[in-house]
């Protein structure tokens, strides 16, 4: 696991830019903390950033409602936010994988930054590490990637 978060983006994002933000209901303690965390630094780097949240049913749902929000073409990313808790069967490897593949396709697809943190976790000790800590928040770590990679497509676009 990276112990660092990458270092907040400067003078990258576009004042006024709109992001969305869909979590799953599922593993709603941690997935809720991320995107908290990814709502308040996204304002922090611009106060006047809409942020638009979206919810999906669990984390096999995402993709769908990440594209339904893609294609109204209305943010300049979309941050996908997720747990998926190992047990004793393959079923979470399966719903992780299908998560991947499906957001890949979308980001290029719909040529948005869509920021993959759909976590599959082998634990709730590892989901507390990497949602409830604020000094290693993968909500935190998807905003600055989000604007970063807003910022490197409004570069090639002009």
């Amino acid at each position: 696991m990276s112990t660092a978060l990458p270092v907040r983006p400067r003078s990258v994002f576009r004042p006024g830019s709109n992001y969305a933000v869909v979590a799953s209901q599922y593993n709603e303690k941690y997935v809720n903390a991320m995107a908290d965390h990814a709502v308040a630094e996204l304002h922090a780097m611009d106060p006047k950033t809409t942020v638009t949240r979206f919810s999906a049913p669990g984390s096999f749902e995402i993709p769908l409602v990440v594209r339904m929000v893609a294609k109204k073409r209305q943010h300049q990313a979309i941050l996908a936010l997720g747990i998926i808790l190992r047990g004793a069967t393959g079923h979470a490897d399966l719903i992780a994988f299908s998560v991947t593949e499906a957001l890949m396709k979308l980001s290029l697809e719909f040529e948005i930054p869509i920021i993959h943190e759909v976590l599959l976790l082998n634990d709730e000790g590892q989901a507390e590490d990497r949602c409830l800590n604020p000094e290693l928040n993968r909500g935190i770590e998807a905003a600055r990637a989000a604007v970063m990679a807003a910022a490197s497509l409004r570069e090639i676009s002009n």
